[in-house]
């Protein structure tokens, strides 16, 4: 009979908390969020460095930049332009799946290269690891004064 009065107690401290609006913490409204707000993570991003930027002394106006592209595993660049500079990319370590406006998608390899013309828009350039890092040597022909890479 005791026993039943605890659990009746119970109860009725369970309902009474219902009537007030409390609630466990599991099942409060602000730890429920619809899917559509949860925030997805974004893959990381490569990082580059700078290597040498020179203008090009018989060539006026133009000016030669080389570069190292870093990818950690898992990474993607944002589709980007290089305005109208003339890029040559050789994969240093790694591989790297790449595809120009128009293109067909492309996986490169350590030791293999591409050339992008001025104007090309790359649509992606992303690590097809996910666990290991992938290295390019890039080098620019650009105007003097151009960034070498704009995000769209």
């Amino acid at each position: 009979m005791i026993g039943m009065r605890v659990s009746g107690a119970l109860l009725a401290v369970g309902l009474a908390a219902g009537a007030v609006g409390w609630t466990t913490t599991a099942q409060r409204p602000a730890d429920r969020v619809p899917v559509a707000a949860v925030q997805r993570e974004e893959p990381p991003q490569e990082t580059v460095t700078v290597l040498v930027e020179q203008p090009l002394a018989n060539v006026p106006g133009k000016t030669f930049t080389s570069a190292i592209v870093d990818f950690p595993p898992g990474s993607r660049a944002v589709p980007h332009r290089h305005g109208q500079a003339f890029v040559y990319a050789y994969v240093l370590s790694g591989a790297v799946r790449s595809q120009l406006e128009g293109q067909p998608v492309q996986t490169y390899s350590a030791g293999q290269n591409w050339v992008e013309p001025p104007g090309a828009h790359h649509v992606l350039t992303e690590n097809t690891s996910a666990t290991e890092p992938a290295k390019l040597l890039v080098v620019f022909i650009s105007d003097t004064g151009d960034p070498i890479r704009v995000p769209d």
